[in-house]
């Protein structure tokens, strides 16, 4: 019995953690549920106790502006507390796991972003040990506010790109996430000295701060550049605003003064 437990305690014949959700499309501000299950091993353990967690995939700029890939946890919560999981045995903790305002949208219309990796991930503390479970995707859906910018972008011509998240942070906005999204759109033929248009949503529970970083396409007589644009948007309040008239004066009074148009 005693080499049993050595050998659980190296994770052979031990303890294992699986998670369920029981739904996966939520919306930042919201709560994801599911409930963990401890399958006993070979022998009995004794768990000092479960966490649940968000984690995202993100692109960090390294060295010599070389880019690669990091996981970030960006929220964790402790469930349940510590018990004995019995030889065969399964025991079930539930849970319900906020989701940061600020979370990254990962499906519009029902069709997953490319380049978004966001799930669950659990946690089972044994001896001082922490083992992680598989990422259990989650699929974060706008914000009605969130979604009105979008369908705005969509109504003045723009085509969706691609999506990514980024470590670091956008000066001047509540952002308070260790990393950030950026959803990108190709430029329609009206906008013809504008490339692209990458859009970034800064959430908490009353306002979020839009961000636009506007590509200039290069010219015959200088080169392009970006430009940045931001303005705040009321959760409750969104509505009130033709987003997509707003959208088009700015664009057309940027590009007018920049010579895009």
């Amino acid at each position: 019995m005693g080499f049993k437990r050595l050998l659980a305690s190296m994770g052979a014949g031990g303890a294992s953690v699986e998670t369920e959700l029981l739904e996966s499309n939520v919306v930042p501000g919201g709560v994801v549920q599911g409930e963990v299950r401890v399958q006993g091993g070979s022998v009995s353990q004794e768990i000092q106790g479960l966490t649940v967690g968000l984690r995202a995939r993100v692109e960090v700029e390294g060295h010599d502006d070389q880019e690669f890939k990091q996981n970030i946890d960006f929220t964790t919560e402790r469930i349940g507390g510590a018990f004995e999981v019995q030889a065969g045995a399964v025991h079930t903790v539930p849970f319900g796991l906020e989701i940061p305002w600020e979370t990254p949208v990962s499906t519009i219309d029902g069709q997953d972003l490319r380049g978004m990796h966001i799930g669950v991930v659990t946690g089972l503390e044994i001896a001082r040990a922490l083992d992680s479970g598989d990422l259990d995707p989650i699929h974060v859906h706008p914000l009605p506010a969130q979604r009105a910018i979008l369908d705005a972008f969509i109504q003045l011509g723009f085509r969706f790109k691609a999506a990514d998240m980024e470590r670091g942070h956008i000066r001047g906005t509540r952002q308070r996430l260790p990393f950030y999204q950026e959803i990108e759109f190709h430029s329609p033929s009206q906008y013809r000295g504008l490339n692209e248009v990458e859009l970034t949503f800064v959430a908490d529970d009353r306002e979020m701060d839009v961000v636009m970083e506007m590509d200039k396409k290069d010219g015959l007589f200088s080169e392009g550049h970006d430009t940045y644009r931001s303005f705040t948007v009321g959760l409750d309040s969104f509505a009130s605003t033709d987003w997509a008239a707003y959208l088009h004066g700015w664009l057309a009074e940027v590009g007018g003064r920049r010579n895009w148009l």
